[in-house]
């Protein structure tokens, strides 16, 4: 049976207005139809008259829509195409092929996606309904609905078709298969050989009628099948011609309608059309024209990157760069000559990130390694500038880190170089003996090695003025970047309001325009919107429109400024003068530039950090021998200044604390105030050891040194040239009107107390540990001398016969002079303490305690030694004649001893209150005696006899100077009578 491969499209399922189509060959395109639908959907009547049809097809409605009509497809065909094996299961191979592949059909986007959910209220209320009928089919008997006949006939065909054996059933039946066909066909029924040709002729023949058998069987169910539908076969054989007839009728109309419309597109649209594509061809000239010109400039990118790149011109040639890349993904993209030219100029570029890093790092060793002079005048500020911005540009945010390790090392060298410099000029130091350089620096003496520290730190504070203004230079191309962004951010948030503005008027504009209005009648001429009244003409001078004259074709820059419009610029002026061109792709946020100016300021305090450091380990290479601590007050005096006085310029520079220095000096200074400690406690203690405790005479020099702390100033007076006439020393030191005697001892105390509160002024760091120094130092004078004089331990250190009451007495008066000076040393501390450091002070008040304690003894102890000396004496006194008694008039000559030893020792008011006590003392043993000897006041003789001895006592007591007004007050001698 012949079957035709070809069949008219059938709908795809998933849209129901688009088809596949089959084009048709022009040899066949009126090739008369040779097979009907096998079902039609409305038949015809039947009697021939075409206008009888149900649904007769229609030029202009039925063209782009399929019908039963379409189908050409005859039932042989559709039934016995022998290529296809799997005609049962895939239909729609005949037409296409045995390559055809279903697709996936798209969702539909009106279709809701259909879920278990939806059909839950359904199975609710069908539930119950179900159960209903399950009950029901129960009771009542099924009816049978086939007809038996048919259902007979169906199953003596399936019978027949049993017969056929399965593998002419299989789906993957072939006889290009050997296993098939060796099963289908026996080779054993074709040989001959071996005698055996009747029995294998009679096998042949009857696998022939075996096979004519089981084709006699699908036949008959075939024509069986057939003649089911025979009715409707036939039918749509007779309306064959009627069909034929209706075709031809419209094929004539079709060509009718293709011969007018011939017509008109040669009268009517075939000039417009070529004007139009005319008109499309000089557009696409021009555009060929400019296309080819910016090719050409971009051509010469390389060249012109290169030339920029000599002249260090890394900003031009990036932005050359980008440009270039933007027009060759954007308008150049696909063009087979610069395939590579994307390629090179990457590398381009990541060799300029390479030139920018070497030629930044020879910037900064020729900026930092050239003559340290007064001149603080940044090296070459437009070539700086340009790279800083190169950088910037490339994200290189870590370029600061370069100028940083340069820092280092050219901090190195400062030192370096100035040793050297200074050793050179040092007779003294053999440099081909001592090779290092820094034992030649240790071979200097202070004032050389002096001179060189100073140098040391004037070269490292331009250093530093020098490094704050490059750093400074790029701070501010930093921050003008960062401004950059902030006018970009504001403008690009004012053109987004005025877009949204427009856009609601273009959505009006868009709405009148749909609704079949014009713009003129909804909008009167003074309520025509600003942005629509421009719209002509921006069209026209848009990049894809036509030009309007060939005067547009001879702009050499029109394509090229089209492309490059993004990288807009702006123009800067840095600190220094340099205008710099900024443009808008540097993609840096703003948290990154901050945090880059950032690390920039921290920079300049490393920078500080750096000479402090270095000025550290020069410090400590001169300090390994011990030479910083054998520096004396004024060489560490001046010493401490000169540290003192560059951590200042370094904060004032920098305008950030450095500690490594000033923790070196504190301790250093620290160091120095143990041993100046140690130095004048040693010689306190020598001094007081050596001492006779005999009043000294007072030198001039003294005197003036006492004279300058009474103006209210503490300081060692300046050693005053040597007078022609030298002034002798004085008896007495006199203080605010007061004669103190002394010892030599304490005039050397408060020279050397002065000296503490002189270096306290001078390095103001140590004031705490000065001031716990001194207190140490004055406790320690107030025991030792307490030892000494007190506990007589000056009888084995200096072999002292004995303790006087004139060494007694003096002791006491240099108490008093130290007490005197101790508040004024108090508030000289407290004015440079802070005020949380003033507890400190209590100290002091420690230390005035003792010493009132001190003298409080001494006092004590003259009046003790009096006490035992009216015990001895009046314990052996009797009442009677010669008047004075000889008790008497000894204790008026131990009286007179004891007032001219203390007298010109201790102010008047002291030895008038001293000589009370011991008159009280007198008066206490005299009234023992007394009541011993049972002597009364009753006016008899014994009482006389005393009278007149108590009176020649009172009047050799107020007769010695000072104390002629003493109040004695007699009369306590004597009992009371109860």
């Amino acid at each position: 049976m012949a079957s035709s491969h070809s069949s008219s499209p059938v709908p795809q399922s998933n849209s129901s207005d688009a088809f596949f189509k089959k084009e048709m060959d022009a040899t066949k395109r009126f090739r008369p139809v040779q097979s009907l639908p096998d079902v039609c959907p409305k038949e015809p009547t039947g009697n021939g008259d075409p206008s009888n049809l149900c649904d007769s097809p229609s030029l202009v409605v039925d063209q782009h829509r399929w019908t039963i009509y379409h189908s050409k497809v005859n039932l042989p065909a559709a039934l016995n195409d022998p290529r296809l094996a799997k005609r049962e299961s895939d239909f729609f191979t005949k037409t296409w092929g045995v390559d055809f592949v279903d697709t996936e059909v798209t969702p539909s986007f009106y279709l809701p996606q259909i879920t278990k959910e939806h059909f839950a209220l359904y199975q609710q209320e069908i539930t119950p309904r179900e159960k209903v009928h399950e009950r029901c089919k129960n009771i009542c008997t099924p009816k049978d609905p086939f007809d038996r006949t048919l259902l007979h006939t169906h199953d003596k065909s399936r019978t027949d078709l049993e017969q056929v054996p399965k593998i002419f059933m299989k789906p993957d039946f072939a006889l290009e298969d050997s296993l098939t066909f060796n099963a289908v066909l026996p080779w054993s029924h074709f040989s001959t050989a071996g005698g055996k040709g009747n029995r294998d002729a009679a096998s042949s023949k009857l696998l022939q009628e075996k096979l004519s058998h089981y084709l006699d069987i699908v036949e008959v169910n075939i024509a069986h099948q057939i003649s089911l539908r025979s009715e409707a076969f036939f039918h749509a054989m007779t309306s064959q011609h009627e069909l034929q007839d209706y075709l031809r009728k419209t094929s004539q109309a079709v060509k009718l309608l293709r011969e007018k419309i011939s017509k008109i597109d040669k009268v009517m649209c075939e000039g417009s059309l070529r004007v139009l594509r005319l008109s499309l061809t000089r557009n696409n000239c021009i555009k060929a024209y400019n296309k080819l010109k910016l090719m050409a400039t971009v051509h010469q990118t390389q060249p012109t990157v290169q030339l920029l790149l000599s002249t260090s011109e890394f900003v031009g040639a990036l932005d050359l760069i980008a440009t270039t890349q933007e027009v060759l993904q954007q308008e150049l993209q696909g063009i087979h000559s610069f395939r590579h030219l994307g390629s090179q100029l990457c590398e381009l570029e990541k060799l300029i990130d390479k030139m920018m890093i070497a030629e930044f790092s020879t910037y900064a060793r020729n900026d930092l390694n050239r003559p340290l002079e007064d001149d603080c005048q940044i090296l070459e500020e437009e070539r700086l500038v340009s790279l800083v911005f190169g950088l910037l540009k490339q994200r290189k945010l870590n370029f600061y880190e370069i100028y940083g390790d340069e820092m280092i090392n050219t901090a190195k060298n400062i030192i370096k170089q100035c040793v050297v410099n200074t050793v050179s000029q040092i007779e003294e130091i053999d440099t081909e003996v001592v090779v290092k350089l820094a034992d030649q620096m240790r071979m200097m003496n202070f004032p050389q090695w002096f001179d060189l520290l100073k140098n040391i730190f004037s070269k490292f504070t331009i250093f530093l003025k020098r490094i704050k203004a490059t750093l400074n230079t790029i701070r501010s191309v930093v921050f003008l970047v960062l401004d950059k962004n902030q006018k970009t951010r504001d403008l690009e948030d004012t053109l987004q309001k005025n877009s949204s503005k427009e856009s609601a008027v273009d959505t009006e504009v868009a709405y009148l325009t749909h609704e079949g209005m014009f713009i003129s009648d909804a909008f009167g001429d003074g309520d025509l919107p600003a942005g629509t009244a421009d719209t002509p003409s921006q069209r026209n001078t848009s990049p894809n429109s036509e030009p309007c004259s060939s005067d547009s074709v001879s702009e050499p820059e029109g394509t090229t400024d089209s492309s490059s419009s993004k990288e807009q610029t702006s123009s800067s002026i840095t600190p220094g003068g340099v205008e710099m061109m900024i443009s808008d792709d540097m993609k840096l946020t703003d948290l990154e530039l901050v945090r880059l100016a950032n690390n920039i300021q921290e920079l300049l305090y490393n920078a500080s950090d750096i000479c402090h450091d270095r000025s550290v380990k020069f410090l400590m290479a001169r300090a390994k021998d011990g030479f910083l601590e054998k520096l004396n007050s004024n060489e560490f005096v001046t010493l401490s200044r000169l540290m003192e006085g560059f951590i200042l310029d370094t904060e004032q520079i920098c305008g950030r604390k450095s500690m490594s220095l000033r923790g070196a000096l504190q301790s250093q200074a620290n160091r120095f105030v143990n041993r100046f400690h140690e130095e004048r406690k040693t010689k306190l203690s020598l001094l007081l050891d050596n001492e006779r405790w005999k009043q000294a005479e007072v030198p001039a020099e003294f005197q003036d040194l006492v004279d300058s702390v009474s103006d209210g100033r503490i300081s060692l007076p300046e050693k005053k040239p040597t007078a022609t006439e030298e002034r002798k020393p004085a008896e007495f030191l006199i203080v605010e009107g007061q004669n103190y005697a002394t010892v030599g001892t304490v005039l050397l105390l408060i020279r050397i107390i002065l000296e503490y509160c002189q270096c306290v002024d001078n390095i103001p760091s140590i004031t705490t540990d000065m001031l716990t120094r001194l207190s140490d130092l004055l406790k320690y004078f107030n025991s030792r001398s307490c030892q000494l004089v007190l506990g007589a331990g000056a009888l084995q250190v200096v072999g002292l016969k004995t303790i006087t009451t004139k060494n007694l007495a003096l002791s006491s008066r240099c108490l008093q002079l130290i007490v005197h000076y101790i508040p004024i040393i108090r508030a000289h501390f407290e004015a440079r303490l802070q005020p949380k450091q003033f507890s400190m002070l209590r100290h002091f008040d420690h230390i005035t305690k003792d010493y009132h304690d001190h003298i409080a003894e001494i006092s004590a102890k003259l009046v003790a030694i009096m006490d035992s000396l009216f015990d001895k004496l009046l314990s052996k006194y009797e009442v009677k004649a010669p008047v004075p008694s000889a008790c008497f008039r000894n204790i008026c000559k131990q009286m007179a001893k004891m007032h001219e030893a203390i007298y010109d020792l201790l102010p008047e008011e002291q030895t008038q209150m001293l000589f009370l006590r011991i008159n009280a003392s007198y008066k206490l043993h005299l009234k023992r005696q007394l009541a011993h000897l049972n002597v009364v006041n009753d006016g008899g003789p014994l009482n006389g006899l005393v009278t007149s001895d108590v009176a020649f006592y009172t009047g050799n007591l107020q007769a010695l100077k000072g104390l002629n007004n003493l109040d004695l007050n007699m009369a306590e001698i004597w009992e009371q009578k109860r």
